[in-house]
């Protein structure tokens, strides 16, 4: 029973294995104009053959499987499997398109008779390279057959682009049993060249690449957990190689999907893994980027123990990888295409070469890079990019809206991008001119503390002391305020007291010139001029100035600071002098001691064991907070190591 257009979407679609469904009515989105005239073919199943059920002449108690195209019948199924990816049966799919009668066998033989033979030696080295002789002698017959009926057919296939120059990485197909607007996307990577430069004829080709599912083979693991695969016969596969940064993983994959359960007990379709291998070496330095090899040819061979590491190691991955690839040669050999990724030129011909006994070579034509973007080298996003590769993308496209996009008058995208042009500031006025260079000069004055010229710049282009920066400073916007924030308390008192700068005025986040002061002297000139102005310059309470403080009181609260320090210091010094002395004692003593106890004579008159300086020094710290212990400890250290020195100078 034919699914809805939902159910067909509830899993992922793989590339080999697509619905009846889709298959039958799937069309080249770019080609559907050149074949809607011709009628889908019917696919009851993913392997392309067709099955019909035994006429009253059978009884109609057998079934047999025939080919409506070609007009014959077959016994089996495997045989009519084995016709569907036979050359007649493409051919006769080829002159179906062309609006053309399909031939018989005899009639086929007679076309291609010489054929075979008449390959050339470098068609014949393609079949040794496991191309398929469909790829070659069918190719070959329609080549000739359009030569025949285009004379110029040879100029125009010299002229043909390289694969993939200016193609997009993707073929798009769709089918009516879709969603509205769905479209189907297959990467154009998984074609051979072959069948990329026959774009016509390649919804034959996704028929004929179907793969019906298998089941495992019930194989026991060995004793390293392995389970062995039989790689004579491993059917169509894919291998998958990444390298770089020390990094190399690779893969041996086969196309057929394997029957699998989830832990629901739903069957699933599942990756068949036929052999994997991931190998890392530190190569890369670190922090740096790029091999050292890469250093080396560009600064020269470095001499560190790094370097060195890193030159074993890429040696020793290069013949680590170079003898899996001589272990997997059958399977490499053997793949259907080769994907490939690799960062650098020594990493390239660490897969390429030239080498003895290479097993990939740059000419093959089954070499493929990856269509997308790839992480680090794993075996985790080896698997992700295989299921890149064959999955089905679904790309949904509203097509009144792409009209409708299409149809927009051209004003509307230019106004759009007029839009996006970035707006020229406008031309300051002559006025602003000159309040950007009243700026300029007055705050490299101000930070030279130029006080002079500072004076002289404001009567000279009659400024007021309370000019405003401009551009506009939010924080400073008078010459006080950027004073006053550069603590530069002379230019402060300066200001005050003979350009008569107003102290209340606030900047634009209610801040005043004293509260920006960040050192003691800047906020003693705010007192000074306050002193020096009177209470009646200035509402100072509004300033938030506090007392005024007269030139004496500052240069006498300055000699009292003074006195008060060198006191302060000498209190210190003669501190640490008797400290000093103390812990000299001490160690005298300790000496002492230990010279006696090698002596003998290290117990007291009294017959009790002397106290050790450790042992004095603990009674002695007792009650004492941590910080003076440590104090006192720094000293002691420090006496101890003078007393050392002074010995060795002695001697």
């Amino acid at each position: 029973m034919a699914q809805n257009k939902e159910q067909l979407f509830q899993r992922p679609l793989y590339v080999f294995d697509l619905p009846p469904e889709i298959l039958s009515t799937i069309t080249l989105r770019n080609s559907a104009e050149q074949s809607h005239e011709i009628a889908p073919e019917p696919a009851p199943s993913t392997t392309g053959e067709l099955e019909e059920k035994a006429g009253p002449e059978d009884g109609g108690s057998t079934k047999a499987t025939s080919c409506t195209l070609c007009g014959l019948r077959f016994p089996t199924v495997q045989e009519q499997r084995s016709h569907v990816r036979s050359d007649l049966h493409g051919y006769n799919l080829k002159q179906k398109i062309r609006g053309q009668k399909p031939v018989g066998e005899e009639e086929f033989e007679a076309l291609i008779g010489g054929q075979s033979s008449n390959l050339s030696l470098d068609d014949e080295e393609d079949n040794n390279d496991g191309i398929k002789p469909k790829d070659s002698t069918l190719s070959a017959l329609l080549k000739k057959q359009a030569k025949i009926s285009n004379p110029e057919f040879d100029d125009f296939a010299s002229k043909k682009p390289k694969r993939g120059a200016g193609k997009p990485p993707l073929f798009w197909f769709t089918s009516p049993t879709l969603p509205e607007n769905t479209s189907l996307g297959i990467y154009r990577a998984i074609f051979s060249d072959a069948e990329q430069e026959e774009e016509s004829y390649i919804v034959e080709t996704i028929r004929n690449k179907q793969l019906a599912p298998v089941s495992p083979p019930r194989v026991k693991a060995n004793s390293e957990g392995v389970v062995p695969v039989d790689t004579s016969n491993i059917g169509p596969h894919y291998f998958l190689c990444m390298i770089g940064g020390g990094h190399f993983a690779a893969m041996v994959v086969s196309l057929a999907p394997k029957m699998g359960k989830k832990h629901t007990g739903v069957e699933e379709r599942q990756a068949t893994v036929l052999a994997h291998k991931t190998f890392h070496r530190y190569t890369t330095r670190r922090k740096q980027g790029g091999a050292q090899s890469s250093n080396d040819s560009s600064k020269g061979n470095a001499h560190s123990a790094g370097a060195s590491i890193r030159r074993y190691n890429e040696v020793a991955l290069m013949t680590e990888v170079r003898d899996l690839l001589k272990e997997w040669k059958s399977m490499i050999d053997t793949a259907e295409l080769v994907f490939m990724r690799a960062t650098g030129s020594a990493n390239r011909s660490t897969l390429l070469g030239p080498y003895e006994g290479q097993v990939l070579r740059n000419n093959d034509p089954r070499n493929r890079g990856f269509p997308f973007s790839t992480r680090r080298a794993t075996q985790k996003e080896l698997m992700r990019a295989f299921v890149e590769l064959t999955r089905v993308k679904t790309s949904t496209i509203d097509e009144a809206a792409l009209a409708a996009l299409n149809a927009a008058p051209a004003a509307t995208l230019e106004a759009s991008k007029a839009s996006t042009k970035p707006s020229k500031p406008p031309k300051p006025s002559k006025e602003e001119e000159a309040a950007i260079l009243h700026t300029t000069q007055l705050t490299a004055l101000i930070r030279r503390s130029k006080i002079p010229a500072i004076l002289n710049y404001l009567s000279s282009n009659d400024l007021t002391p309370a000019f405003q920066f401009f551009p506009a400073n939010h924080h400073t916007p008078t010459p006080l305020h950027f004073a006053s924030s550069l603590n530069a308390g002379p230019v402060v008192l300066a200001l005050l007291t003979k350009a008569k700068a107003d102290p209340t005025v606030m900047s634009d986040d209610a801040r005043t010139p004293f509260s920006l002061a960040g050192d003691r002297a800047t906020r003693d000139a705010f007192r000074a001029a306050r002193s020096e102005l009177g209470e009646s310059a200035w509402d100072w309470n509004l300033a938030g100035v506090p007392a005024p403080l007269s030139k004496s009181e500052v240069a006498e609260r300055d000699q009292r600071d003074r006195v008060e320090k060198t006191e302060a210091d000498k209190q210190e010094a003669e501190r640490r002098k008797a400290e000093t002395e103390r812990l000299r004692k001490e160690s005298a003593q300790e000496e002492a001691n230990k010279r006696d106890k090698r002596l003998g004579k290290g117990k007291s008159l009294g017959g009790q064991p002397e106290k050790t300086g450790a042992e004095k020094r603990e009674e002695e710290s007792r009650g004492l907070t941590p910080e003076a212990r440590m104090r006192i400890e720094r000293e002691r250290r420090a006496k101890a190591a003078e007393d050392r020195i002074r010995r060795l100078q002695g001697n």
